[in-house]
């Protein structure tokens, strides 16, 4: 006799089991790629597993994981930011010009530390204000809108810059730089940073009512908009929590070289986006993660940790290797929302 066919119930749970599969396959893809890279830059330079080095990888993976963390609030939304690198240039120079300043009518450097700290985060603030006012009250796209201030950001800091660097004054510079170079329980200060913003920002993703409209806005802007969903005002705020989000990773990024230039800043709107999306933060919007975007931004620094203690390719093709990551992942998702 032949077989009974398939009844619908029946195709339609293994329709249902095979996308659950799936997407645990996807979640989980990310943190099996950082275990193979890991095993394999063990394989390739025992010093790859050293806890100096695994420490000075996550202490520079820091700067760009807190910008990926305020761009997964943008994608999911649907926006995108192309600025960030040349917004923290120019909060950096502003930031080290306003110390300068004021260091000479102030006693206490400390205070003056302060001062700048809360300068940079506001200035973030600020800039990610403009952002999301342009976006949604200008009916710009967000491409262009970011496209735009990516030049005009770091237009006006090398015009601060004379073409060259600002420079934070010495004493100044003595009391700032525990900021980046201090540790707390053996663990560097950027780190502990790093994993404060992921743990808030995933709170405020996966826990309350402004996460949920951010992936629902992602998903259908329409349909959220019929809602009753405030669309415009939820999409300024993540522009503006990944302004500050660039605050926070300029300030302690300053007290690392203690200066500002052109250069300061360079693609890492590249390694943001690319962090995001190799965590399994869906590129069209309406679906992500921030544990996601966390281990994507370690695993990119892993890559280029591996390429500099094993000089398989040079080190000037890290921008590469992370364009390529970009459009194999884009290719990856493009059949999903």
């Amino acid at each position: 006799m032949p077989p009974a066919p398939t009844t619908t119930a029946e195709s339609s749970r293994a329709g249902d089991f095979a996308r659950v599969l799936s997407r645990r396959i996807h979640e989980v893809g990310p943190l099996i790629g950082l275990v193979l890279l890991g095993i394999a830059g063990t394989y390739l330079n025992p010093d790859f597993a050293t806890v100096d080095n695994i420490l000075n990888v996550l202490t520079r993976t820091a700067f760009i994981g807190i910008i990926a963390i305020g761009m997964t609030f943008v994608i999911i939304s649907g926006g995108i930011d192309l600025s960030v690198g040349s917004m923290a240039a120019l909060i950096a120079g502003s930031m080290i010009l306003l110390m300068n300043a004021i260091a000479e009518s102030i006693a206490s450097p400390v205070l003056v530390v302060v001062i700048g700290i809360v300068f940079a985060l506001v200035l973030g603030a600020l800039f990610g204000l403009a952002h999301g006012l342009l976006i949604t009250k200008g009916r710009i796209e967000p491409f262009i809108v970011t496209l735009g201030t990516l030049g005009i950001f770091r237009a006006y800091l090398t015009y601060f810059a004379n073409g060259g660097a600002i420079t934070l004054d010495n004493e100044v510079s003595d009391v700032y730089s525990p900021v980046y170079y201090s540790s707390l329980l053996g663990v560097p200060i950027p780190i502990w940073v790093f994993l404060v913003t992921a743990l808030v920002g995933g709170l405020v993703l996966n826990r309350t009512k402004y996460g949920r409209y951010v992936q629902a806005i992602g998903s259908n802007e329409q349909v959220a908009r019929y809602a009753a969903v405030e669309v415009d005002r939820i999409k300024i705020a993540t522009y503006v929590i990944l302004g500050i989000c660039v605050g926070v990773a300029t300030v302690l990024y300053v007290p690392r070289l203690g200066s500002a230039s052109p250069t300061t800043g360079l693609l890492w709107e590249l390694e943001a986006i690319a962090s995001v999306i190799v965590g399994g933060t869906a590129l069209k919007g309406g679906e992500g993660r921030i544990a996601g975007t966390v281990i994507g931004a370690i695993l990119l620094s892993v890559i280029s940790n591996i390429l500099n203690l094993t000089s398989i390719i040079s080190v000037y093709l890290n921008a590469a290797v992370q364009g390529v990551v970009i459009i194999i992942v884009a290719f990856m998702q493009r059949s999903r929302r």
